[in-house]
């Protein structure tokens, strides 16, 4: 006589065995792809890295140089490698022809940044901000925090003597940069460099 119930018994103990097998090798199998090493990717590009290409005006402004001999003006340019210079100037420290001179530039088609040196700081000869300030239609206050914060590594507490500002100008960026060579060299490289062309096209999404 057939024990069918033991032969059951024996079947199903065979297809659990079969099964707990199966079982075993997909979960190795998928232990296998879990331990593979990822595949290696490049950097994430961030688009906000990228500084593009704008024309710049340069305007020095001092009582006491000359086109041939403007060592402030030279930082400048030198440390706005990567753009173009559009026209640079020098003027002495009179109110009207500083404004006048920054408004004209501000009005240029070619001209995208402006960049002055000279005038920032505390001397009664000093203005160029109280001239350029009243063409801002939108000041950047963050500029002249950021600048005396780096400023104040090379110079200690005597980086709050500078007024160093900027704003947006008829849509164009303006930066006020110390006359001091090595002030406008850290402000104009650090920091102008990077920012003229973002501020000078900026991002319509933005949220800042």
């Amino acid at each position: 006589m057939v024990d069918f119930q033991s032969r059951d018994r024996r079947t199903k103990g065979r297809d659990d065995d079969e099964d707990d097998e199966a079982a075993t090798e997909e979960s190795e199998s998928v232990q296998e792809e879990t331990d593979e090493e990822p595949a290696e990717t490049g950097p994430e590009e961030d688009a906000t890295s990228e500084t593009a290409s704008v024309g710049i005006a340069v305007v020095t402004v001092s009582d006491d140089r000359t086109v041939d001999d403007d060592p402030v003006g030279d930082a400048v340019v030198d440390a706005l490698d990567g753009h173009e210079l559009v026209t640079r100037e020098l003027l002495g420290r009179n109110h009207d022809s500083v404004q006048g001179a920054v408004d004209a530039l501000v009005n240029r088609d070619d001209v995208d940044a402006v960049v002055t040196a000279g005038g920032t700081g505390i001397d009664t000869r000093d203005i160029t901000v109280e001239a350029v300030h009243p063409l801002f239609e939108k000041a950047l206050p963050g500029f002249g925090e950021l600048f005396r914060q780096r400023y104040h590594d090379r110079v200690g507490t005597d980086a709050i003597a500078t007024r160093a500002t900027a704003g947006i100008a008829d849509g164009t960026p303006v930066f006020c940069l110390p006359g001091a060579t090595e002030a406008a060299r850290l402000g104009a490289s650090e920091i102008v460099s990077e920012q003229a062309g973002r501020l000078a096209e900026p991002d319509d999404g933005d949220t800042v």
